[in-house]
């Protein structure tokens, strides 16, 4: 088990930024790959974001690109998303997940391991 913890959610206005953490409590993330996803009321989970293990490759969703950023820090077990210039349209619940696959994934079953989810409400 990875147990993960997501933190940073709140409500913003429009165009503000917002910092998302993901931490594994006693357990080191850099055996895996790393992504966020974001599920709003009555759609499906979607992928924001994914980082390898290194944290050289990456993977954004269209909808993201150029306003979020995802990082690592293996040595503080922690997952950042960093979210800029958001908009209405990307509020929703944000969850953390870990895959213990090899190669980056956009795919919500390739997860092994999930947060509890961390609310982003974005008012216009």
């Amino acid at each position: 088990q990875v147990p993960l913890v997501e933190s940073g959610g709140g409500l913003v206005q429009a165009g503000d930024s917002l910092r998302l953490s993901c931490a594994a409590s006693g357990r080191t993330l850099s055996n895996y790959v790393m992504g966020w996803f974001r599920q709003a009321p009555g759609k499906e989970r979607e992928i924001v974001a994914a980082i390898n293990w290194s944290g050289i490759s990456t993977y954004y969703a269209d909808s993201v690109k150029g306003r979020f950023t995802i990082s690592r820090d293996n040595a503080k077990y922690t997952v950042y998303l960093q979210m800029n210039s958001l908009k209405p349209e990307d509020t929703a619940v944000y969850y953390c997940a870990a895959d213990e696959g090899w190669h980056i994934s956009p795919l919500v079953d390739d997860y092994d391991y999930w947060g509890q989810g961390t609310q982003v409400t974005v008012s216009s």
